[in-house]
């Protein structure tokens, strides 16, 4: 891992009406329009489906890092992310984040040792972290 600070370079350019194009270097452009709550078409990435996405890919990749350290094998993750927006003091901001997460482990793995790095690793995750909204984890553990 790179020392710390590390600076994340993201691009959006749009127009009056229509898609909006995000870019970073090296990766591929995304167009993203509001979502339909927004009056928007509801068939791309939103800034708030982003943000969302963001938290499950986060879980997801905290997860899969603590567990090599840890040495836990599984099978796959799966995870959902519900943000809440709500119109609070006269401006909207997400005010919850529900993560729901299904575990699947080898028959022979200690669960509660899985239930336990579920929950470390959304207590850890940054893009959570930097969030001000409440969190929590619905978390399931199966065999398969």
């Amino acid at each position: 891992m790179d020392p710390y600070p590390h600076v994340y370079r993201v691009s959006a350019q749009g127009t009056m009406v229509g898609e909006v194009t995000v870019s970073s270097p090296s990766l591929p452009d995304l167009k993203t329009a509001p979502p339909p709550e927004f009056d928007g078409p509801g068939t791309l990435w939103s800034p708030e489906t982003l943000l969302c996405a963001a938290v499950a890919d986060c879980f997801i990749l905290t997860f899969r890092a603590m567990s090599r350290a840890a040495r836990l094998e599984w099978r796959e993750l799966q995870c959902r992310v519900e943000g809440t927006l709500e119109r609070r003091g006269g401006v909207s901001r997400f005010t919850r984040y529900t993560t729901f997460a299904t575990l699947t482990v080898p028959a022979d793995t200690d669960i509660a040792k899985a239930h336990r790095m579920l929950e470390r690793a959304e207590y850890m995750c940054l893009i959570s972290n930097s969030l001000q909204g409440a969190r929590t984890l619905q978390a399931e553990v199966v065999t398969g």
